[in-house]
């Protein structure tokens, strides 16, 4: 049983679809049903699950993949931005601590949802009366984080390129101090290794995994060396270059302690020769 993970806006909810027999591929755009009408999506991932997977009696099925024509009973440009800064209006005159996003419109137009950021929750019923007045359809507002934003907008990263978000990530996985330690790269500070969404920059994970391997390789901050006959402490890491900085602690008062950069792997070749 083949499963397809359908997104209507590139910041909404993924949605899962059972993919009925027909021929789709990564990236088509499909027609489904929904509880709020049809709806026209993008796969972003397709899954293969057993048989007798107990989803198979919940989801719906995919209805065919989307032509020429269900593309163009799409919002235009020109609509969405109307409806953006009529809602932007009602935002001002309700006072409403948000910031509008965007707005998709479902592709039998039963359905206008809008996307908005803002630091905490947002008490936005009133918002909802005068939006359903005006536009006489169900309406959704929904909030999103400041990484769907970048997503949705695009930029250049500090490397030149376009965002990962904007360009390849599917989906956002979780950024932790813990990446930036594994890869020395604290003590340049959270703006130069955050993003343009102001997070953590989503490529600190690509080599976590990386780091993580060579560090193993180390020996622990702390560990007791014995470094051609002079005892010492290991201070210090150099991941790439796979040293490690050893502080040796002087045998006479008056001399300071003197510390030296270790190659880790030259230094077990000569130990086993």
């Amino acid at each position: 049983m083949k499963i397809a993970q359908i997104q209507f806006a590139p910041w909404d909810k993924v949605y899962d679809f059972l993919i009925p027999g027909i021929e789709v591929a990564l990236g088509d755009y499909v027609i489904v049903s929904t509880e709020m009408g049809k709806e026209l999506g993008k796969i972003i991932k397709i899954l293969d699950l057993p048989e007798t997977s107990p989803e198979e009696r919940e989801l719906k099925p995919i209805i065919k993949k989307a032509d020429y024509d269900d593309v163009a009973r799409l919002a235009s440009p020109a609509k969405k931005e109307a409806a953006l800064d009529y809602c932007q209006e009602l935002v001002r005159k309700h006072d409403l601590p948000m910031k509008l996003v965007d707005v998709h419109f479902s592709l039998d137009g039963s359905r206008v949802n809008f996307a908005f950021i803002a630091d905490g929750r947002v008490d936005f019923r009133e918002l909802v009366k005068d939006l359903v007045a005006h536009f006489n359809v169900n309406i959704r507002l929904t909030q999103i984080g400041t990484r769907d934003e970048a997503k949705l907008t695009g930029d250049c990263g500090p490397c030149g390129r376009g965002l990962c978000c904007s360009n390849f990530l599917q989906e956002f996985s979780s950024i932790t101090s813990e990446m930036a330690e594994a890869q020395q790269v604290v003590h340049r500070g959270s703006e130069r290794i955050s993003g343009m969404c102001g997070r953590l920059m989503c490529c600190l994970s690509y080599e976590y995994e990386g780091y993580k391997e060579m560090a193993g390789q180390l020996p622990p901050i702390g560990t007791k060396v014995n470094v051609d006959g002079s005892r010492g402490v290991v201070i210090g890491h150099h991941l790439l270059k796979q040293t490690v900085d050893v502080k040796l602690t002087s045998e006479k008062e008056d001399e300071r302690d003197v510390i030296i950069q270790v190659d880790i792997n030259r230094h077990k070749k000569n130990k086993k020769t």
